[in-house]
């Protein structure tokens, strides 16, 4: 069976910026315009469709990635609309992980912004190619032009207007197509619906020359047939320039920028056409790379069509209340039809398709099947988590996992009945299930069960969905700083393991190298030893890995490498779990000779505020412990940044608005680890 949408009219895409850039709303305004919304929702009123939760709605932020579908102009567009608060950018982070291109969207007053940076560079990170659109041009201070610049300077984006606006805050009527050279204005009577073309109001015809020119310029630079005709002398047509773009913006060497208000109802069915017009089909990017499961250093590719194999990657993991846990999966190859059973390599295990849903929001729709390049879920995979992979019985392959940020952050929590605490366990696992970046252990000594997320209103969020949505109310003690040792000096050991376990003689031989590494290179782990069986060097690096999970001092161990260089091997004696222990008990005894440094979280810091209240601003970050890193100017603002501990920004939200009469605001996020002031030696 061939599935009902054609590849080359799929978009997937990602909205993504910083928190209140407006993101959803664009998205609604999207789902509007195309006809799927007959009723426009709002951000602030609570009635975004978009975000459902209710702690979205309340907050008027986004918490979840959601995914939608819309269709516009004969194009199938699946909308993945993200978080912008720095708590959540895994969410970001896994959906750039499976989408072919994004939108950006700026504040017209803010432009880049601290976590417009981190998914600019999340995107960066996975070759997703971009167009932007500068959003609330009607706000006063709004100023395209410089926001354009710091696209430039902040995100070395080869920012590229195709748009510019007819005025600004509250003179701002309407955009200047660059391509069309035509004048957009947009009724406000059908909030939008209705767009008049009328010519270029003559204030603004010598900059939108200028700016097509150099619009024109660089599209012909992108294609061979396209130069020679602009270096001839001849002239583009519109389809040229769409042409030139859409090439320049699909090899990443271009961003086309847009601007509008989506609250205001002005520019945003131009932005759904250049979505559709500019941003790549599956068809139009790499064939994607897997490895064999036998070999993981045999590199396999899938085509994006559904004559192949199938493949897809489950990049999210949400508990649903009707239909249980929904994994939603990229379908990279192949034809995933109902009813057939798939493998996950990861898990080893075979997992059967029993529902597949097109998702829009919390709503469903049911599919028999689904193809090559599309975003859907399917319920009740008993054994598969965010990042595995599934893929067909006999040609199996496997996709690269998601790495995510690793929690910085821990808070006690308990049931308040006894009635309770055994479903708290079950709702911890599912929580966990869905969220990479939320873990949770039980103490050994004390029994306290222990959260550890990103930030405060990430653990804030759980413990609230912990009663909402599964009716489990909770206690929850203080924050606290989730620390990590690392050791001192460099130290060769080796341990030999001999003993009876399960009535079998477990022998295995290790020496290995434990040594100090850079700061943020985390934990590495070089094997120089080649006289083992798979298996047993498997185990060994699986006793490796669990030793350094408890240092000296009883934290995880980061920045080291350990250096396996040799292993006694005895045929018929050794066995993978005598390696196993061996190489657990030599870390530990090298990690007690090397010495051990407490090491603790520090966040970049960025306040945002009147400059009148600046200086009260630095006094308490230095008395932080903060390190200024530079202060930017935006109008009448200061953007002051620094690093600081994250013992020491506990509550710094309420301290902050109290110096600066609530006119200041802050985004932080972990940048590294690094040794506490209290170095506590073993």
């Amino acid at each position: 069976m061939q599935p009902e949408t054609d590849i080359s009219k799929l978009r997937n895409i990602g909205i993504m910026a910083h928190i209140d850039a407006g993101k959803t709303t664009t998205t609604e305004r999207i789902l509007f315009y195309s006809g799927f919304l007959h009723r426009l929702g709002e951000v602030d009123d609570g009635t975004a469709f978009m975000d459902y939760m209710q702690q979205e709605r309340e907050r008027g932020i986004t918490i979840m990635s959601a995914a939608t579908t819309c269709n516009w102009k004969k194009f199938q567009v699946n909308i993945i609309d993200t978080p912008g608060h720095v708590d959540f950018t895994a969410e970001v982070q896994r959906s750039l992980r499976v989408l072919d291109g994004a939108v950006g969207v700026f504040c017209a007053v803010g432009s880049v912004e601290p976590q417009s940076e981190t998914v600019w560079y999340q995107a960066d990170q996975y070759k997703v190619p971009r167009i932007a659109y500068i959003n609330k041009m009607d706000r006063i201070g709004a100023d395209f032009y410089h926001a354009v610049e710091m696209l430039k300077v902040k995100l070395k984006a080869k920012a590229l207007p195709i748009q510019i606006p007819i005025g600004a805050t509250e003179t701002f009527e309407g955009v200047i197509d660059l391509i069309k050279m035509k004048a957009l204005y947009f009724d406000s009577e059908s909030r939008g619906l209705n767009i008049a073309e009328d010519d270029i109001p003559a204030d603004y015809l010598e900059k939108a020359m200028q700016l097509r020119e150099e619009m024109i310029e660089t599209a012909a630079e992108n294609d061979d047939t396209l130069l020679e005709k602009y270096l001839l002398g001849g002239e583009l047509t519109e389809d040229d320039i769409k042409l030139g773009l859409r090439i320049g913006v699909i090899k990443n060497s271009l961003v086309p920028v847009l601007c509008g208000s989506s609250l205001k109802d002005i520019g945003v069915q131009p932005l759904a056409d250049a979505i559709v017009d500019f941003l790549p089909s599956p068809l139009d990017i790499d064939d994607t790379k897997g490895y064999d499961i036998n070999n993981d250093m045999a590199e396999i590719t899938r085509k994006h069509s559904t004559d192949e194999k199938v493949s897809a990657l489950a990049f999210k993991v949400l508990s649903d209340p009707f239909v249980g846990k929904l994994i939603f999966l990229r379908i990279y190859s192949g034809l995933l039809e109902s009813g057939k059973t798939y493998l996950n390599p990861v898990t080893n295990k075979k997992e059967k398709i029993l529902k597949i849903f097109r998702i829009h929001s919390n709503k469903r729709e049911e599919l028999k099947e689904a193809g090559a390049g599309e975003i859907i879920a399917v319920p009740s995979l008993r054994f598969t988590h965010t990042g595995d992979t599934i893929c067909d019985l006999k040609n199996p392959i496997q996709y690269e996992q998601i790495k995510f940020t690793e929690p910085v952050i821990n808070q006690s929590v308990e049931a308040k009945t006894v009635a309770n605490q055994d479903k708290l366990n079950s709702v911890l696992e599912r929580l966990v299930d869905e969220d990479p970046t939320f873990i949770y252990n039980v103490d050994p000594d004390s029994g306290q069960t222990l959260i550890s997320g990103v930030g405060e209103l990430h653990l804030d969020i759980m413990t609230d969905r912990m009663l909402r949505e599964f009716g489990v109310p909770v206690k929850v003690g203080k924050p606290q700083v989730a620390y990590r040792e690392t050791i001192a000096q460099k130290v060769v050991d080796e341990a030999t393991f001999e003993n009876q376990i399960a009535g079998k003689i477990q022998f295995g031989q290790v020496k290995l190298e434990i040594s100090t590494a850079d700061i943020g290179d985390g934990l590495n782990i070089i094997n120089e030893i080649s006289n083992l069986p798979e298996e047993d060097m498997r185990y060994l690096i699986d006793g490796v890995k669990e030793a350094l999970k408890v240092g000296p001092q009883g934290y995880p161990m980061l920045d080291l490498s350990v250096r396996l260089i040799n292993a006694e091997y005895l045929d018929g004696v050794s066995t993978p779990l005598g390696y196993k222990i061996a190489g657990s008990i030599a870390v530990k005894n090298a990690s007690r000779k090397a010495g051990s440094t407490i090491l603790e979280p520090v966040f970049a810091v960025e306040v945002t505020a009147p400059d009148e209240y600046t200086g009260d601003i630095i006094a308490d970050l230095n008395a932080r412990r903060g390190r200024m890193e530079g202060i930017e100017y935006q109008g009448d603002r200061q953007i002051i940044k620094a690093k600081a501990p994250l013992s020491e920004l506990f509550g710094y939200v309420t301290k902050l608005r109290s110096i600066s009469q609530g006119k200041a605001s802050y985004t932080m996020s972990f940048s590294h680890y690094e040794p506490a002031v209290i170095k506590n030696q073993y």
